[in-house]
């Protein structure tokens, strides 16, 4: 049964469809025959109670020359039959927590929101990999630029971040002793007003920061190690890493079968998990990357499991 699919993502004009994963979700989702429908961006609202959206229809094709083609912007209601791929990326600010509680409306009116809302506002990105303490390095999270400087002394080498970064930016690598260790946490805590993570430093960052894929609670069998290159010490391929497709190691999948249950539980379904070595870091639920690396090197099909369990959950 044809699916009507609402896309909620940043302007589509501006994506590289060669590393864009929504753009993934969308080929798939049009080679299923189901109806496309692109968001205008800053277009959710409410009206009487009842969550809508400007919409368009759209066509996507792989192709960098031309890749998407819209049709006339018009009012649609949520409610069933409906799929909302709710893929903006960070920061989630206020305005992101308001679309989130307009969708929630939508789900309420039976769309299926992919991820779920409430687990959007509930899980941030950094955060979140605590609720797993048993898959992470020493961690402080805290506005006490005290208490971070004493963790790192702790443990001589330490990063630095702000809970609210994406592609690496702001994080810092600092050792015990560190000259401009004061002003980084004065920075990061804005003078002790803002929460900021410290963790210890993982050698292992120079074999790559692997980003390992759920797709409801299940994890892809590869995952994509982003390595550092020349005198950077960040994998992220935003700040230049280099991405190196991998089977799961043993440990990957223990990670996996630690955070996957949780997040299908909470319908989240589709989420990538950051692992450093033996260790996660952070659990990505807004809109996580990397199926267009993982299926060309291969040859694998990720937005169909995807797809698959959306198909599964709204029985078409």
């Amino acid at each position: 049964m044809p699916l009507d699919i609402v896309v909620v993502m940043d302007p589509i004009g501006s994506i590289k469809i060669a590393k864009d994963s929504t753009f993934a979700m969308l080929l798939e989702a049009q080679r299923r025959g189901h109806r496309l429908h692109y968001v205008r961006p800053g277009g959710l609202s409410v009206r009487d109670g009842k969550a809508q959206a400007i919409v368009a229809p759209l066509q996507v094709r792989d192709d960098k020359n031309g890749w998407y083609e819209l049709g006339d912007f018009a009012p649609l209601h949520f409610g069933r039959g409906q799929v909302v791929l709710m893929r903006k990326d960070p920061p989630v600010d206020s305005e992101y927590i308001h679309d989130t509680q307009i969708l929630g409306l939508a789900q309420d009116a039976g769309a299926l929101i992919v991820n779920d809302p409430q687990g959007l506002r509930d899980y941030n990105e950094k955060l979140a990999a605590l609720l797993f303490p048993q898959c992470c390095p020493p961690t402080l999270v805290s506005r006490d630029p005290a208490a971070l400087k004493a963790f790192v002394n702790e443990h001589t080498d330490a990063v630095l971040k702000p809970l609210d970064g994406m592609g690496g930016r702001s994080i810092f690598r600092a050792h015990a002793g560190e000259p401009n260790l004061n002003v980084i946490l004065e920075t990061l805590t804005q003078g002790g007003h803002s929460l900021a993570m410290a963790q210890r430093y993982l050698p292992e960052i120079t074999d790559g920061d692997k980003r390992i894929l759920l797709v409801d609670g299940e994890p892809v069998d590869y995952c994509l190690a982003r390595i550092p290159q020349g005198d950077e010490f960040r994998g992220n391929l935003a700040a230049g890493g280099r991405g190196e497709g991998r089977p799961l190691s043993e440990r990957d999948r223990w990670i996996a079968a630690q955070v996957g249950p949780e997040m299908k539980r909470r319908g989240m379904l589709f989420v990538g998990l950051d692992a450093i070595g033996d260790y996660l870091t952070e659990v990505n639920v807004t809109s996580p990357t990397c199926i267009r690396e993982l299926d060309a090197q291969f040859g694998i099909n990720i937005a169909g499991l995807l797809f698959d369990a959306i198909e599964r959950r709204v029985g078409a």
